[in-house]
């Protein structure tokens, strides 16, 4: 994958460390939800991510402490985490590089799916495509204040806030993943990038408020997981050509796929499932990624058998 001399998006913001919370990384509110799109976890637990239809952010404590303590790992080994106040891209070369990494991902899937809105090849939810309205990424450390999601921690993992039309990444993230996922390489976090930009996608074709009958809120979840999955691989069949992303990127980002289902990640109960298994994340993104049609991520006309 090469990003030398692309174009680096401007929609993009600092928060620095903390990012304006002023709390601990453990006060994040608990509400009654009504659709969630999470997107990474470590082994056993799913991270936290964007409730869509509440606009909270929640996770069981036992699994903020966990994924808060492997953050810290990480940190701590990079020497990556920056002082108080201090700005997240200038804390640390990893992270100047993460940070750089991430704006040309992000102006990538801005024309891509830019071009996609215009043409309307998009899954019809009842709404008008329009205009592509490009999201703004993120970069924070330790802590952030959403713009209607409540505040968040970097325990959070990467996330989308459906309220303010803006993704969240915490840059040791991406060293999470290598390490402890064992899914490393640019290509896979140009994956996390791409995911959380899927979800922007859904919020604005409508698929985030969208319940099959007879379907609960965990298997509603796992649709737009894998429907962000999707996208995600459309966007890598559009930029194929202008990032030079090769059949080694493709096993990266494959990789990353496989590493975070449900079942990896050792979670044994079918009925808990929020993000698909691995076998359906591979699945899904290929679809994606291989027909470069992102008609045919419509995960919501699929019957549950072909997910």
């Amino acid at each position: 994958m090469d990003t030398e001399g692309r174009r680096r998006s401007t929609n993009f913001e600092d928060a620095g460390s903390d990012g304006g919370r002023g709390n601990g990384p453990g006060n994040l509110p608990l509400a009654a939800l009504s659709a969630v799109t999470r997107t990474f976890g470590l082994r056993g637990v799913l991270v936290l991510g964007a409730v869509v239809g509440a606009g909270y952010l929640f996770a069981p404590a036992g699994v903020k402490q966990l994924i808060r303590g492997l953050l810290s790992d990480a940190d701590g080994s990079s020497n990556t985490a920056p002082v108080a106040g201090g700005g997240t891209c200038t804390a640390s070369p990893a992270n100047a590089r993460a940070c750089d990494f991430s704006r040309v991902v992000l102006a990538s899937t801005e024309d891509v799916w830019t071009g996609e809105f215009q043409r309307g090849a998009l899954p019809s939810y009842g709404r008008p495509s329009g205009v592509y309205r490009v999201p703004t990424l993120v970069v924070f450390s330790r802590g952030i204040a959403t713009g209607g999601c409540g505040d968040a921690s970097s325990a959070a993992g990467p996330f989308y806030c459906p309220a303010d039309r803006k993704l969240y990444v915490d840059p040791t993230f991406y060293e999470v993943m290598a390490r402890r996922l064992r899914a490393p390489g640019d290509f896979a976090q140009a994956y996390v990038v791409a995911h959380e930009v899927g979800h922007h996608v859904q919020n604005l074709i409508g698929a985030t408020g969208i319940r099959k009958p007879g379907e609960d809120q965990n298997q509603t979840s796992v649709r737009l997981e894998l429907q962000a999955d999707c996208f995600a691989g459309v966007w890598g069949h559009t930029a194929r050509a202008s990032l030079a992303i090769t059949e080694g990127d493709l096993r990266e980002a494959l990789n990353a796929a496989h590493a975070i289902g449900d079942d990896t990640l050792g979670q044994s109960n079918a009925a808990e499932y929020t993000h698909g298994t691995s076998a359906q994340r591979v699945r899904w993104f290929r679809q994606g990624f291989d027909t470069g049609d992102a008609r045919r991520c419509d995960t919501f006309a699929a019957a549950r058998r072909q997910l």
